[in-house]
């Protein structure tokens, strides 16, 4: 996502360079090309023409440091004003409640099952927390279906009553029974309905008065563009959501809703969606998402998802290892799947500063760890840690297993050596540090 508006912007403030101070003219050449990428994003157009006034008036009101350059400061405030737009600060989720209830509204086909599949799991794992998921969604059966799968898929408990048709009566009784089984997170899952169908939105508004629940959230599916802002101002009216959750963040949109919607409804965006899996949903950083925007990568949530799957035994358990060179392919193999689980590596590649741009038009999957993983799976388990045994005809048995040529199992061997060598030079460098400050 981003992508054509990151470098549409990017080609905006090229009017600027080697310009030697802010004009009214220059400022007005390049935020008419500003608007302009925002439009085209799909971003609403009161939204575009209020965003490049007000970056205008800094803009014009600042005086330029010798040490800055024109385009530096307006890429500065761009960037401050874009997080702005989008909320300024990450919104916390309101769990206070005994328990606490999260009432889900949204359109059909907006992913608010998935997504409250993912919360749970959020929830669960990384605030230990015991959520009860709730099918209230009585009109379409495979809704149900699809929860009670989640659930099962997350290990975490599933209330429906079959053959009621009532969502009202549901959620009171999972209320209940969360309230005997100790679920300290109630978290009701709703049919998708259009804001024009008076009967299903005077449904939802009975939901949220039976059921007071602290927190009220709109699930909008972000490829939608600005039908998403205006069908979320509609919920909004009826509703007063407390927060918003853009779905399908990975996919081929112009991101124009995630910087809309936050101005036309005046909600905070709390969480995107990037993926299918259960573990793809983030909490939203307004500042982090304008630093991806303007191409200055992502380091924060780089470095929180490596530290998501930072195990300390097993780094220390590593280090005794490479102290002593004693590095194998066991340890490799955990490394790649360390690496796996914080995401595709692309996305994890397009957080760091500068790479977003280089690697826009390359296609980058898991294939390499693939290929490493099916030569490390074709050894045996002496070979795996003696990575010392591996000689010319044991290179050629694991490249007839793996499906690989003994090219490619000769360029891992190097690989593998070079890693091991760079870990030992930075231990090493570490111990004189610890040992330079003992002194």
């Amino acid at each position: 996502m981003f992508e054509s508006l990151s470098e549409r912007l990017e080609k905006s403030f090229k009017i600027l360079k080697g310009e030697g101070r802010i004009t009214e003219i220059n400022v007005a050449e390049t935020l008419k090309d500003v608007r302009k990428a925002l439009l085209d994003a799909d971003v609403n157009y009161k939204t575009a023409k209020v965003f490049t006034e007000t970056v205008k008036e800094k803009a014009l009101g600042q005086n330029v440091l010798t040490a800055v350059k024109p385009s530096q400061l307006m890429i500065k405030i761009v960037h401050d004003e874009l997080a702005q737009l989008m909320g300024g600060d990450s919104a916390d989720i309101n769990l206070k409640g005994s328990p606490a209830v999260i009432l889900m509204s949204g359109l059909q086909g907006s992913g608010k099952t998935t997504f409250s599949g993912k919360l749970a799991n959020l929830l669960k794992s990384k605030k230990g927390k015991h959520p009860l998921l709730v099918a209230c969604d009585v009109y379409r059966p495979a809704a149900i279906e699809q929860l009670k799968v989640l659930g099962e898929q997350l290990n975490v408990p599933v209330y429906s009553e079959e053959g009621n048709k009532h969502p009202v009566k549901i959620a009171e009784n999972a209320i209940k029974q969360a309230k005997q089984n100790g679920n300290d997170i109630v978290i009701v899952d709703t049919a998708g309905r259009l804001a024009v169908d008076e009967e299903m939105m005077n449904e939802i508004s009975a939901l949220k008065k039976a059921i007071n629940p602290q927190e009220i959230l709109f699930v909008v599916d972000s490829m939608t563009g600005q039908d998403a802002v205006n069908t979320a101002k509609e919920f909004n009216d009826r509703l007063d959501f407390d927060g918003v959750i853009l779905t399908k963040l990975d996919g081929d949109t112009r991101g124009g809703a995630a910087l809309s919607i936050r101005s036309i409804v005046n909600k905070p965006i709390k969480f995107v969606g990037t993926g299918e899996k259960m573990d793809a949903l983030d909490v939203f950083h307004p500042k982090r998402m304008a630093d991806r925007i303007l191409g200055m990568g992502d380091i924060v949530s780089f470095v929180e998802k490596a530290q998501e799957q930072y195990d300390e035994e097993e780094a220390r358990r590593l280090q005794k290892k490479i102290a002593k060179n004693q590095l194998d392919f066991n340890d490799f193999m955990s490394q790649i799947r360390q690496i796996k689980k914080m995401g595709s590596v692309k996305d994890l590649a397009s957080m760091i500063p500068g790479m977003g741009k280089a690697l826009k038009n390359i296609e980058i999957g898991d294939e390499p760890f693939k290929e490493i993983e099916a030569i490390i799976n074709s050894m045996t388990p002496y070979e795996r840690s003696n990575p010392d045994s591996l000689n010319g005809s044991r290179k050629q048995r694991i490249a007839a297993g793996s499906g690989t040529s003994i090219v490619e199992v000769n360029r891992l061997l190097k690989q593998f050596m070079q890693t091991g060598k760079m870990m030992r030079t930075v231990a090493l460098n570490q111990n004189k540090v610890k040992s330079g400050k003992r002194r």
